[in-house]
């Protein structure tokens, strides 16, 4: 297998990634869902457009499918093990992003729309960016494929 693939799929046989990637991947996607889809009583495209234009980030349409499109995909992605140190990073800067534009200047506390849960999504991110998927993984099981 080629070098850059042999790092994506790089076995791990730990099963700590795996509630990372689960619950992570779970809240991620149902995010993602606000945004793209205006499920769980989000704003869809449109709204959260709206929204992103107005801190600045534009197009804002372009910039909320983006987001909503890491954070869904890249949530399915997770839960499934699939390419999961590519979307980790993936997610890492999409988070970046939230925080900074949206929710850094309100502190740290999730009450007055702070950066903590933000930034516990863009720790777990980097934990799996650097773990790998786990056990119980498409990513472990293309691994193993590929010995």
């Amino acid at each position: 297998m080629n070098t850059l693939l042999s790092h994506a799929f790089v076995k791990n046989s730990s099963f700590a990634p795996l509630a990372l990637r689960l619950g992570a991947g779970i809240i991620f996607a149902a995010y993602g869902a606000q945004k793209l889809f205006a499920w769980f009583g989000g704003y869809g495209l449109e709204g959260t457009g709206q929204f992103m234009a107005s801190l600045g980030l534009e197009p804002g349409y372009l910039m909320a499918l983006a987001a909503g499109s890491a954070e869904f995909f890249g949530g399915i992605l997770l839960v499934l093990g699939l390419l999961t140190r590519p979307v980790a990073i993936a997610l890492t800067f999409t988070m970046l992003v939230a925080i900074v534009t949206v929710h850094l200047p309100n502190g740290l506390f999730m009450a007055n729309n702070g950066y903590a849960f933000g930034l516990a999504l863009m720790v777990i991110s980097v934990s799996v960016a650097v773990s790998g998927a786990g056990k119980l993984s498409l990513d472990n099981m293309i691994a193993k494929a590929s010995d």
